[in-house]
């Protein structure tokens, strides 16, 4: 068989096809549906450090060819995070990491302290190491979410600070909601990203014009699923073209053609979120598809089927 593994820097992964946080919740909800071996890498949703109750109801909207929520991170908080769902999530086939966000950037150098006690593995225990830490500086839901994500100087800093407390791989989630993505894609590798995953939500509101009131609880929430889609290949596109970083592309990814056009735009791998709450089955059946299209293209991996020809064609490469 083709290979379809992928090298995210130092951050290798079997295959590049991963779950995107605060769509597979902690790994446990899906492990009916879903076989964890099949997936290349699992990003549970969002830990603060102190636990956090979220934002007021209603949190989730459907819109047209989408979906607007506003969680507000909600989570237990950094301790039971440890005590309770690494233990699991480092026992699974597949690669795991945490997604961490927080108000300071001393919050997420300590978090990152915190959690890089378990960047080797626990054979003793049947554990895994953890894989690699996902920056959440970029959450559109919470005040100040985005902060650290539309300052170049502040995303540097934020990622030097992480870098600088872990031995773990470290990956930055910006957001698109600046002018300008590709200067904070470069301000995160001056800082030392091992990638950049592109991207986190589109701000946006739903109105019930009856009610003449907003939906959601706290008026605004992210922007995901297939609308968004050609707006995140943008993206990746600009930061593939100037910023010499590997990228992990998310948004309104649903098919195996949806995985290709991120692939051949520039991302090295790709998250699958939204469509994990309609079809809650689809991650765990990409990469056989993506081992068929490599048959198809006669490419034997996967940077082979990005330079194939046919692949990119209309990109001008």
């Amino acid at each position: 068989m083709p290979s379809l593994s992928v090298s995210l820097g130092r951050l290798q992964l079997s295959n590049p096809i991963l779950v995107a946080s605060g769509t597979f919740g902690y790994a446990r909800e899906m492990e009916e549906y879903v076989d964890f071996s099949q997936l290349g890498g699992i990003i549970p949703k969002t830990i603060t450090q102190e636990p956090r109750i979220g934002n007021p109801p209603p949190r989730t909207v459907e819109t047209s060819a989408g979906m607007l929520n506003s969680i507000g991170l909600d989570n237990d908080g950094l301790e039971v995070f440890i005590e309770k769902h690494i233990p699991y999530l480092l026992s699974l086939p597949t690669a795991a990491f945490a997604n961490i966000a927080g108000r300071e950037v001393e919050e997420f150098a300590q978090m990152a302290e915190r959690l890089d006690a378990w960047s080797t593995p626990k054979p003793e225990a049947g554990l895994n190491a953890l894989a690699g830490l996902e920056l959440n500086i970029s959450c559109p839901n919470v005040s100040g979410g985005v902060d650290f994500g539309t300052n170049p100087d502040s995303a540097r800093n934020v990622v030097a600070a992480v870098r600088n407390s872990t031995s773990l791989p470290v990956i930055a989630k910006l957001t698109p909601n600046i002018t300008n993505i590709v200067e904070i894609a470069q301000a995160a590798k001056e800082g030392g990203a091992d990638a950049v995953s592109l991207v986190n939500t589109f701000q946006g509101m739903a109105i019930n014009w009856r009610t003449r009131k907003p939906i959601l609880g706290r008026i605004l929430g992210g922007l995901s699923g297939p609308a968004i889609k050609p707006l995140a290949l943008r993206c990746v596109w600009q930061v593939s073209h100037a910023v010499d970083i590997p990228i992990i592309g998310i948004g309104g990814i649903q098919s195996i053609d949806d995985v290709m056009e991120f692939l051949v735009a520039g991302a090295s791998a790709v998250q699958i979120g939204t469509a994990n709450f309609y079809n809650p089955k689809l991650s765990g059946t990409l990469a056989e598809a993506l081992h068929q299209i490599m048959a198809e293209e006669k490419c034997n991996s996967l940077a082979e089927l990005r330079r194939c020809e046919g692949v990119r064609a209309g990109l001008g490469e």
